[in-house]
């Protein structure tokens, strides 16, 4: 009867563990079956028990390292406009982000733009470099040799 209840825990661990997907029950599932087959050959449920805890432990020791790194990467896919980052665009209008105030052009596309100084103005007309896109909104710096920013 003992076996049964082994078999039992497993197909619950089981149930959660792909219910889930959290890489959590996984383990104690492969603890139940060497608990299982441990029962089918009649050692004592002491033995058993103590089977589940030491085989859980080493398979989640051992192999969650591995699998979480598999799969817990995430691969992230950039978007059109990640690849505006490091490219130089036209100042449109002055940028200041005390005013909220700001666009430049790249590609042809106006795109709402703001400098990483906060205090820092960039007069329209000057040419700066995407460091990052936050949102819809560029942040850059003046480009090198560019007509001087208003600070």
């Amino acid at each position: 009867m003992i076996p049964l209840y082994w078999l039992i825990a497993f197909a619950v661990l089981v149930g959660v563990e792909v219910a889930t997907m959290a890489l959590t029950t996984v383990w104690f599932a492969g603890g139940a079956m060497v608990a299982f087959f441990l029962a089918l050959m009649k050692f004592d449920v002491d033995i058993q028990l103590l089977a589940f805890v030491v085989s859980s432990f080493i398979l989640l020791v051992v192999t969650r390292p591995l699998v979480a790194g598999h799969f817990g990467r995430r691969k992230i896919t950039k978007t059109n406009a990640d690849r505006l980052v490091g490219r130089t665009a036209r100042v449109t209008a002055d940028i200041n982000n005390n005013l909220g105030t700001g666009t430049a052009v790249v590609e042809g596309q106006e795109w709402t733009a703001r400098t990483l100084d906060e205090d820092q103005v960039i007069e329209a007309g000057t040419k700066v470099v995407i460091r990052e896109i936050q949102g819809v909104k560029l942040i850059v710096t003046p480009c090198d040799g560019s007509r001087q920013a208003k600070n």
